[in-house]
């Protein structure tokens, strides 16, 4: 198959994206024993590491009339005069389209992922996050494989949405090692988190659960890694200093809760954009989902100590406090738990399989 940008619907696409980047590359002659939460991370990142070619089954397919068998009461759409109009032909293209979207922000996010977690190894003062942010250099590249793979099974991909864009802009050009952090390991890996268990908990598709779960068990541990080095490095700071990591955390989650929208889908499908957002914006799926979005991020907010009135004033009017004291390691370990279970199914499927073959040979 040929590459994932001939799949995009729109021309002109551009081929390479450039941010101007201006930091120091800190090295760290210490050689101490480092951390031990940290170090204990950084070893069970290479305890966990697996092969995107070998643990998933690329063998799998979509399905032709709803890819990954998403429930329609997930669509946004669904019910409005637009949906309601739509033929079964046309529906059928829109979750193709809609679902593809979404994977392609999950892979277009991966790589920006991938490119945050280059610049905290060569930013970050200390050693033990050096190493640590290594493990998950190898982890976004696998991530970015494995959603590549799916996305080719679509058909269509799509370009990473300018709000997202605008996001990492942010992160990858400020010279402060900490807002790299913020904007990657907090918002944007928290809101992939929610985004991704939303896919495997209500996919059907085995090839969507399983490439979504499998990300997940990587995830949580890079969301773990933002809030031990981010919870011993911003007690040093000035309250100045703090008030400002606030205010761009503040205005990071308004922009990805109000701005990020299909709008690339509508306009490829020839659809009322306006009247498409306008209904979506309002309907109670979406603020349902974007209310869920915030699940990781406001106890990770709370547990690095950026949780003075400004942040909490936000995340009341979100309607989000009541995460404040989620249980992320209880998450993180369900994340584990349940992506260990699908391997032993999928280890059952392939033994199930071998044996049907033997036995239809000797007959």
């Amino acid at each position: 198959m040929g590459s994932l940008r001939e799949l995009y619907p729109m021309p002109d696409i551009d081929k390479h994206w450039s941010v101007p980047q201006q930091f120091d590359a800190t090295f760290d002659f210490e050689y101490d024993d480092g951390r031990t939460t940290l170090m204990h991370l950084y070893q069970k990142g290479k305890d966990m590491q697996w092969d995107a070619v070998n643990r998933i089954d690329w063998s799998l397919d979509l399905d032709e009339e709803n890819p990954m068998q998403l429930p329609d009461e997930g669509i946004a759409l669904k019910g409005s005069p637009i949906w309601e109009k739509m033929s079964e032909k046309d529906r059928i293209q829109f979750r193709r389209h809609a679902q593809s979207w979404n994977i392609s922000q999950f892979m277009q996010g991966e790589q920006a992922a991938l490119i945050c977690a280059s610049k905290i190894v060569q930013q970050v003062p200390d050693l033990d996050a050096k190493f640590y942010a290594s493990t998950q250099v190898m982890d976004e590249a696998r991530h970015v494989e494995a959603y590549k793979g799916l996305m080719q099974k679509f058909g269509v991909a799509y370009p990473m949405t300018q709000p997202l864009a605008s996001l990492v802009d942010d992160a990858l050009r400020d010279s402060r090692w900490d807002f790299t952090y913020l904007a990657m390991q907090v918002v944007i890996e928290g809101l992939a988190l929610a985004a991704f268990g939303t896919i495997r908990d209500l996919a059907q598709n085995p090839l969507a659960k399983m490439v979504n779960a499998y990300v997940m068990e990587d995830e949580a541990r890079h969301v773990a890694f933002g809030r031990l080095t981010l919870r011993d490095y911003y007690p040093e700071l000035t309250q100045k200093e703090r008030d400002e990591r606030e205010e761009f955390l503040v205005e990071a989650c308004y922009h990805m809760r109000d701005r990020f929208q299909a709008r690339e889908v509508y306009e490829t499908l020839d659809l009322p954009v306006a009247e498409c957002i306008e209904w979506a914006e309002n309907s109670e799926m979406n603020k349902l989902f974007r209310t869920l979005l915030f699940q990781r991020i406001v106890p990770v907010v709370k547990d690095i100590g950026l949780w003075g009135d400004k942040i909490q004033k936000a995340y009341t009017d979100m309607g989000v406090m009541h995460y404040a004291d989620q249980d992320l390691d209880l998450l993180a370990k369900q994340d584990e738990e349940i992506a260990k279970d699908l391997d032993k199914v999928n280890h059952q499927d392939v033994r199930m399989a071998y044996v049907h073959a033997v036995a239809g040979q000797a007959e």
